[in-house]
């Protein structure tokens, strides 16, 4: 069974963000870190792929600069191989450009199934997986708490505010895992040095057949016009109870209409 992983390499939350003052864009210069919720969809694929009794792992990513370091994590958790689009036209797509360019590289790899994560930690728009799937003309199932493939099968249990629901779909599909649907693995010292020599294929967009019209800041559909900070939260209103405090924690969640 062939998986492809949607993997997203980032700046390291750890180090303060920087945002170009030109397009408002998060600046990616320098080294970047597999995703987190990216490490679950890894970690299924490759649980998914042993179950299956063969068969391999393969990730796609997109990133400036050539960028390998979040790629190299996932490869030594035990993925074959990587393909990372890396072109320079590609600074400032938007979602949707996004999707074409991983849709593109993953026609190339024709797998069985596609997984990625619900949404990137450092975007949260939760948009790319599903316009993946309507671009390669698959069906997508998304918020994913367990996955199961059998034969030409997809079983899914997918997490919904009163539960979860039972779904299944036909093979391929698109899959969207969330955090939790499985434990990663750390990475091990075999694992790391057998990740250096994994092969990575680096593409273009013209290897991919787009253009600028189609990604880039000139295929964007959308434009960040501002950015400003967040409010300072206020301080909260302190009941002294004597004897009303019942009622003015009622009257208080009637205004925000929680009753």
């Amino acid at each position: 069974m062939n998986v492809v992983v949607c993997v997203k390499q980032i700046p390291d939350p750890a180090a303060p963000a920087a945002l170009d003052p030109g397009t408002h864009n998060l600046v990616r210069s320098g080294k970047l870190i597999l995703d987190d919720s990216d490490a679950y969809g890894v970690e299924m694929a490759l649980q998914l792929a042993d179950a299956a009794g063969g068969g391999e792992v393969t990730l796609v990513s997109m990133a400036p600069n050539g960028e390998t370091s979040g790629l190299r994590t996932a490869l030594a958790m035990g993925a074959a191989k990587a393909i990372l689009v890396s072109d320079d036209s590609l600074a400032g797509s938007d979602a949707l450009s996004t999707a074409k360019v991983l849709a593109a590289a993953i026609r190339r790899a024709e797998p069985d199934l596609v997984i990625a994560a619900t949404e990137s930690t450092d975007g949260y728009t939760g948009t790319t997986p599903v316009q993946v799937a309507e671009l390669l003309g698959l069906p997508s199932v998304t918020f994913a708490k367990k996955v199961e493939v059998d034969g030409q099968t997809v079983k899914v249990e997918r997490q919904t505010e009163a539960g979860y629901d039972e779904v299944t779909s036909p093979l391929p599909a698109v899959v969207t895992v969330t955090a939790g649907v499985v434990e990663p693995r750390y990475p091990s010292f075999k694992g790391i040095m057998a990740a250096k020599s994994k092969p990575v294929d680096t593409l273009t967009a013209a290897d991919l057949g787009l253009d600028g019209s189609q990604v880039g800041a000139g295929g964007a559909r959308q434009q960040i016009i501002s950015v400003v900070e967040a409010e300072a939260r206020s301080a909260g209103e302190v009941v002294v109870d004597e004897g009303d405090a019942h009622e003015r924690v009622i009257q208080f969640l009637e205004q925000l209409k929680i009753l």
